[in-house]
C-alpha cells in the first residue's frame, strides 16, 4: 500500500494535506466539446473566450433625460430646443449645437452630443428645456465597450461557468462554448443492509441514503454517472465490482467497506486491482477514506473510498472528492470557500481531528453566530438538512462563546 509521502501506513492525513496531494495527482481532462450557451452553466471553459465586440457596442444614455453638449447647460436662463426623440434601439440624427434631444436610458448618443441631463435636472420650456443643473462631458453616458471591450479576454480556461456568466457571453453574441466533456463517474454503495428505495425492505435492512446524496451531489458538478449499484459484502464481489466500473468510468467512487471490519473489502479490493495512495483523514466525521488508483486493460482509473455513514460520506465527498472532481474537469478554482463567524458554543479541549459540525447560521449583535446541532452523530443524516453549512473546530482546542472560527455554506459545497 502506498500512502502520502513523509506518513506512516497509520497516520491519519490531515484534510488540507490530504486535498494538496489529491489534486496535485490527478491530471485534468484535456478533451472538450462545444455545447450551447443556454446548457454551459456550471461547465468549465477549455478555452478562454475573447470578446469579439465590445459592449456596450455604441454610447449610449445611462438614464432618461436630454442629451446635449456640455456647454450648452452652463447658462441656466437659456433655453435649449428639443429637436428629436431616441429610444432604446433607434439612432438619432446628429444634433445641432444650442438644442438637446429627449433621450431614453440604454438609447444611442447622437452625434455631437456628449452629455446627458437627468430628466429631474430640466425645466419643460414650450417646445423646449431649460437646464437647472450644469453637467460635464460624458456625465450619465455609457462609453463604448464599458462593460466588456473588444478583444479583451471574458473567462479564462479553467472558468466554471456560473448563471451570470452565461448572461455576460449572450451580450457578446456567443450561441455556444468549449467546455471539457463531462466525467464519467462510477457511483456504488456497499453493505448486503441496504436497498433501494422502491423495494420492500427485508429485516435488517435499511435504505440506501447514500446513492441518492451522492447522485444529487455529482448531477451538481455536470458528471455523467454509471450507476453500479449495490456490491454484496465478499471481496470477490467487490473486487469484480470495482474492476467493471473501473473499465466504464474515468473514477470511481464507493460508499462503504473501507474502514477494518471483516465485512469492509474495499481496501483489499483495490490492493490487489492497483495501488492506495492516501488511507485515513485527521477529520471528524470521516476518518475511514481511501485514494488511489484501479488498473484496468492497462489504463488507471481514479478511486475514492467513502466512509458508509451518511453524513461521514457527505463531508468527506464535499471537502475532498469534490474539489478533485472539479480540478479533474480542468477547473483551476476548487476548494471551497470559508468566512468567520463567532461560536454559539463554548467546549472543553477537543480530539486530535479536525471537526466539521453541522450548524446552523443566526444574526447576533456581533455579526453571524453559528451554533452546532446537539445531535453530531455521522449516522444522523437529515442534521445535514436541518443546518446551514459547516464549523471547522481545529484539532485538540477548546472553544469559547462568541470566539471567531471559519465557516463552510453548504454552497460552497454544492449543497
Amino acid at each position: 500500500m502506498n500512502v502520502l509521502p513523509g506518513s506512516q501506513p497509520s497516520a491519519l492525513t490531515p484534510i488540507d494535506e490530504a486535498l494538496s496531494f489529491l489534486l496535485a495527482s490527478v491530471a485534468p481532462c484535456c478533451e472538450a466539446e462545444v455545447v450551447a450557451l443556454l446548457c454551459a452553466s456550471g461547465r468549465i471553459l477549455s478555452h478562454s473566450i475573447t470578446a469579439p465586440l465590445s459592449v456596450p457596442p455604441m454610447a449610449n444614455s445611462a438614464m432618461d433625460g436630454y442629451a446635449l453638449r456640455a456647454a450648452d447647460s452652463v447658462d441656466p436662463e437659456r433655453d435649449l430646443a428639443v429637436s428629436q426623440r431616441i429610444a432604446a434601439g433607434q439612432v438619432g440624427a446628429r444634433l445641432e449645437a444650442g438644442t438637446a434631444a429627449r433621450i431614453f436610458t440604454g438609447a444611442p448618443m447622437p452625434a455631437g452630443a456628449d452629455a446627458v441631463v437627468m430628466q429631474e435636472n430640466c425645466e419643460r420650456r414650450g417646445e423646449g428645456i431649460r437646464v437647472n443643473k450644469a453637467v460635464l462631458p460624458n456625465e450619465n453616458v455609457r462609453p463604448i465597450g464599458a462593460d466588456i471591450k473588444a478583444g479583451s479576454t471574458v473567462f479564462a480556461q479553467g472558468r466554471r461557468l456560473r448563471p451570470q456568466d452565461i448572461g455576460a457571453l449572450a451580450s457578446l453574441g456567443l450561441t455556444e462554448v468549449s467546455v471539457t466533456r463531462k466525467l464519467r463517474v462510477a457511483l456504488m454503495t456497499t453493505g448486503d443492509e441496504l436497498q433501494r428505495p422502491g423495494s420492500a425492505l427485508l429485516p435488517g435492512q435499511i435504505y440506501d441514503s447514500n446513492f441518492a446524496t451522492l447522485t444529487a451531489l455529482l448531477t451538481g458538478l455536470h458528471v455523467d454517472i454509471v450507476d453500479c449499484g449495490r456490491v454484496g459484502d465478499t471481496l470477490a464481489a467487490t473486487r469484480d465490482a470495482l474492476l467493471d466500473a473501473a473499465g466504464r468510468a474515468d473514477c470511481v467512487i464507493t460508499t462503504g467497506g473501507v474502514s477494518v471490519g471483516e465485512e469492509d473489502h474495499v481496501r483489499a479490493a483495490i490492493e490487489q486491482l492497483g495501488t492506495i495512495d492516501l488511507w485515513k483523514l485527521a477529520v471528524k466525521p470521516g476518518k475511514p477514506f481511501a485514494f488511489g488508483k484501479i488498473t484496468s486493460e492497462g489504463e488507471s482509473c481514479q478511486f475514492f473510498g467513502l466512509p458508509g455513514n451518511p453524513v461521514s460520506a457527505f463531508v468527506t465527498f464535499a471537502l475532498v472528492v469534490r474539489p478533485t472532481l472539479l480540478a479533474l474537469q480542468g477547473a483551476t478554482k476548487a476548494s471551497p470557500h470559508s468566512f468567520p463567524v463567532r461560536s454559539g458554543f463554548s467546549r472543553d479541549k477537543g480530539g486530535p481531528r479536525q471537526e466539521y459540525l453541522r450548524a446552523v447560521l443566526e444574526h447576533g449583535s456581533e455579526g453571524l453566530v453559528a451554533t452546532p446541532l446537539k445531535n453530531q452523530s455521522s449516522g444522523i443524516a437529515l442534521s445535514l438538512s436541518r443546518s446551514d453549512g459547516l464549523l471547522i473546530v481545529p484539532p485538540s482546542v477548546g472553544v469559547s462563546q462568541g470566539e471567531i472560527l471559519q465557516f463552510i455554506p453548504f454552497s460552497e459545497l454544492g449543497a
